[in-house]
């Protein structure tokens, strides 16, 4: 049975055994302290998965909660993936911000996910990474 919370932010070294456990660890600073705390500390909308005390997924966004929330990482472990959980951890933060559109940046193994749970492609995103200079 997996309990749903949306208010409890896990603490780093939980956090960083579970995107280590998926493929978003790969893309995420989890072996900087500073600024994996920060992401975490700093997201005003989280719902996690856990599974007993362990944590098994997490929805971790930044939300104005009338038009736009940004779902930052959604991550499930890979031992727990194709259950459902990340629909339900995505459920789960449109219902905290139900006015809001959910806007998010797919990793490039999960492109295909979002399509099959109803995600619209939107082509106008833009990025500006933090070295590059604004022009």
């Amino acid at each position: 049975m997996i309990d749903y919370r949306d208010d409890v932010v896990p603490d780093l070294i939980a956090a960083r055994d579970l995107y280590a456990d998926c493929s978003l660890g790969a893309r995420r600073p989890i072996a900087d302290d500073a600024r994996f705390a920060a992401m975490l500390a700093n997201a005003n909308l989280t719902v996690t998965a856990w599974d007993g005390e362990r944590l098994v997924g997490i929805a971790r966004s930044l939300s104005d909660f009338g038009f736009t929330t940004y779902l930052a990482d959604l991550a499930v472990r890979d031992a727990h993936q194709h259950r459902g959980i990340g629909r339900e951890l995505i459920r789960r933060t449109q219902q905290a911000a139900p006015q809001a559109k959910i806007v998010l940046l797919a990793a490039p193994a999960a492109v295909d996910y979002y399509p099959r749970i109803g995600f619209r492609h939107h082509p106008q995103a833009w990025l500006l990474d933090p070295d590059d200079a604004l022009r």
